[in-house]
C-alpha cells in the first residue's frame, strides 16, 4: 500500500465560486431508500457505507460482513470520514462512463434466455468498450430480467443526461473537521496529485492512500487489503 500524508496548516484559499441562484433551481423529490443492515456489537456506534455510481446495496454486502467481523465501529455523527477512489473535485476530465452508458444502451439480448447466457452475451458486447473483466462484471449486476425481457435496472437516459452535473462536485467553502481518508486505486485516475491542495482544502487532517494493483472498483480488485486499510484508519485513536 503507498501512503501519501498531505501537508498541514492553513487551507488556500477555495478558488471556486458558487453557482448563481438562477443556476440551482430544480424541483427534487424524495425517493425511498433501499438499504441493509449487518448487525453487529451493540456497544459499538453504526457504520455507514454508500456505494457510487451505478453500485447497488449488494455491492458492499461483503465489506460490511467482514467490517462487522473486524468488531470496527465510528459514532453516529460523523466522526471520520473515508472516500474510496473518489476525490472532492470535478472527475469528468477522468471518467469514461459516458462512453460505458453508450455501451449498455447498445447491448442486445434476445428474449427467453437463460440469465447466465444473457450475462455472457452481454458481457461479450461491452467488451470493446469497457476493457477490464472486474468492471464490466460490475455493471453488469444491474442487467435483470422483467417479464421475459432483458433490461437496465438504472435508468441509463436520466443519468447520460445529468452526467456532467453527476461527476462535478459541489462547491463546499467549510472544511471537515474530523479526520479523513482518501483510499485509491494505485491503476486508477480518480485521485490524482492535482487534486491534493483541494483535498487538504476541505479535509485538513486528510491522509492519501492508494492500494497497489487496485483499479476504481478497489473493494473488488484488492478485499483484503481494503478491509485491512479500513479498519486501520477506523481504529486509529
Amino acid at each position: 500500500m503507498l501512503l501519501r500524508r498531505l501537508p498541514r496548516g492553513p487551507a488556500p484559499p477555495g478558488r471556486l465560486r458558487p453557482r448563481p441562484p438562477s443556476a440551482v433551481r430544480s424541483v427534487v423529490t424524495s425517493v425511498p431508500l433501499s438499504y441493509g443492515e449487518e448487525r453487529g456489537r451493540a456497544d459499538r456506534a453504526p457504520l455507514v457505507l454508500l456505494h457510487g455510481l451505478f453500485g447497488s446495496r449488494a455491492n458492499l454486502h461483503a465489506v460490511a460482513k467482514a467490517l462487522v467481523r473486524g468488531g470496527s465501529g465510528t459514532p453516529d455523527l460523523v466522526e471520520r470520514l473515508i472516500s474510496v477512489d473518489i476525490a472532492p473535485t470535478s472527475t469528468a476530465p477522468v471518467s469514461e462512463f459516458s462512453a460505458y452508458i453508450s455501451a449498455m444502451k447498445s447491448v442486445k439480448i434476445p428474449d427467453g434466455l437463460p440469465r447466465s447466457a444473457a450475462r455472457q452475451l452481454a458481457d461479450h458486447q461491452l467488451c470493446s468498450v469497457v476493457q477490464h473483466p472486474q468492471l464490466r462484471q460490475f455493471l453488469l449486476t444491474n442487467l435483470v430480467e422483467v417479464e421475459g425481457h432483458y433490461v437496465w435496472r438504472v435508468n441509463l437516459d436520466a443519468i447520460s443526461q445529468h452526467l456532467v452535473d453527476i461527476m462535478n462536485f459541489p462547491v463546499f467553502h467549510k472544511p471537515y473537521p474530523g479526520p479523513a481518508l482518501f483510499l485509491g486505486g494505485s491503476d486508477s485516475p480518480y485521485i490524482r496529485s492535482q487534486d491534493y491542495l483541494e483535498i487538504q482544502r476541505l479535509f485538513p487532517k486528510a491522509d492519501v492512500q492508494y492500494i497497489a494493483g487496485a483499479g476504481h472498483i478497489v473493494h473488488q480488485d484488492k478485499f483484503g487489503e481494503f478491509i485491512t486499510a479500513v479498519l486501520n484508519f477506523l481504529t486509529q485513536p
